[in-house]
């Protein structure tokens, strides 16, 4: 394996461990083990967030007398990820009583005043970024960033003036991109919220709001127009079924083509497209599978995604975690997955279970809907997609931007602490 570093020639480069103690933070001790020992707040790998130190989760443990001095934090200590997203890399600054956990590795200078540890902790967010970390873990399985590699891993030390020159360019323009990304991303938020606001208001009052209206008779959904009808989802659908896994001892069923196979990762946005796998017609003649029509409203029952849900626009199966409803002649499948999407926490909420939610085919046909003459709900249908379209390529090209702020930060960093950004050195 090999990692190339250029960096300028009268940089001395050696190993972390000539220029820092890295120490891996204490077993996790849930038990006091003398009466000595004492109950105090410790950081974990979750501590160690995307913006910094987390210190909002409390986490407390029992630490012996003679290991306090050992695992105690101290302001500027940079702190190394071991597992879980390996390598991430954090700068404490907190003055507090803190401790440490094992899926964490410290990093402190060794000759102290001769290392700026925020320089410190952007070169180990070098190492991240570049792929060091990943080349060095083994990340087939589930990565380690262990405190002997950390101790080997490559460091260049710059003149300490050097140093704080990058420091401070580092600190001025990350914060100036992490600025804009948050702006950004509130953005997105606000753009999720209006879709919903627009998906809610055009399946529960329709597109003319001067239409008279009337008591639905159900709490939640208040005023309907007086012409729509608020009905339970049987009375909308011809079938609700729950798809199905063949089982690995009936054989091989699945395949790269032939009837898709959706699964609830394959959900992105409102109509299926391609599925992570298919079946043979060998499944469905034999039995080990449910062959859905096109146009089915496929609803995911069970798990953290309980309730989302998309249009198959072809004859297509599913796994069992999904119950699929075929609209009869007077349903718009089209409108009908787009009043599930606006009555989502209604749907996860008529889910039975206290730790596993499940939806199965009876609460699903019992979920109250509108439903507005044929017409209307495509007109509905068609309206939302047109929206939909919009919202999607103004979504797009903020996602757009972010990608490019989060590349820019990134090259930002690896050229500042590798020297190649005129007039710091």
């Amino acid at each position: 394996m090999s990692f190339d570093i250029v960096t300028p020639g009268d940089w001395p480069r050696s190993s972390v461990s000539k220029y820092c103690q890295v120490q891996l933070g204490k077993m996790l001790q849930n038990d006091p083990s003398g009466e000595d020992d004492e109950l105090l707040p410790y950081l974990r790998a979750i501590s160690i967030s995307k913006n910094g130190v987390d210190l909002s989760h409390q986490f407390a443990m029992w630490i012996k007398p003679h290991e306090k001095a050992k695992y105690r934090l101290r302001p500027d200590d940079v702190l190394v990820s071991e597992g879980g997203d390996a390598g991430r890399t954090a700068h404490f600054k907190s003055e507090g009583e803190y401790y440490f956990q094992n899926a964490i590795n410290r990093v402190r200078p060794l000759n102290n005043g001769q290392i700026e540890s925020r320089y410190l902790f952007y070169w180990f967010t070098y190492l991240k970024l570049a792929g060091y970390v990943d080349l060095i873990c083994n990340v087939a399985t589930i990565a380690h960033f262990t405190a002997e590699k950390v101790k080997a891993a490559p460091f260049a030390l710059p003149p300490l003036t050097t140093q704080r020159r990058i420091v401070a360019l580092l600190d001025e323009r990350t914060a100036q991109i992490d600025g804009l990304i948050t702006r950004k991303k509130a953005l997105l938020e606000r753009l999720a919220e209006k879709r919903q606001a627009i998906i809610t208001q055009a399946v529960t009052k329709g597109l003319k709001p001067a239409a008279a209206t009337k008591d639905s008779g159900i709490d939640w959904l208040g005023q309907i127009p007086a012409h729509w009808d608020a009905l339970p989802l049987r009375r909308l659908a011809d079938r609700v079924v729950t798809g199905r896994t063949p089982p690995a001892a009936a054989g091989d069923f699945f395949t790269d083509s032939d009837v898709p196979w959706y699964t609830p990762g394959d959900f992105e946005g409102l109509f299926l497209a391609d599925a992570e796998k298919s079946l043979t017609a060998d499944a469905f003649s034999e039995g080990y599978a449910v062959q859905f029509p096109a146009n089915s409203v496929l609803l995911v029952g069970i798990g953290a995604t309980l309730g989302k849900v998309a249009v198959a626009p072809m004859t297509c199966s599913s796994n069992q975690q999904i119950n699929a409803i075929t609209a009869n002649g007077e349903t718009d499948p089209i409108f009908l997955a787009y009043s599930l999407h606006a009555f989502r926490a209604e749907v996860r909420m008529s889910a039975s279970g206290n730790t596993l939610p499940i939806l199965n085919q009876e609460k699903t046909k019992a979920i109250i809907m509108t439903r507005p003459p044929y017409a209307e709900q495509a007109a509905i249908g068609a309206f939302l997609r047109e929206q939909d379209r919009k919202i999607e390529a103004v979504v797009e090209k903020v996602e757009t931007s972010i990608k490019l702020l989060v590349e820019r930060r990134s090259a930002l960093v690896t050229n500042a602490v590798t020297g190649q950004i005129e007039g710091l050195q």
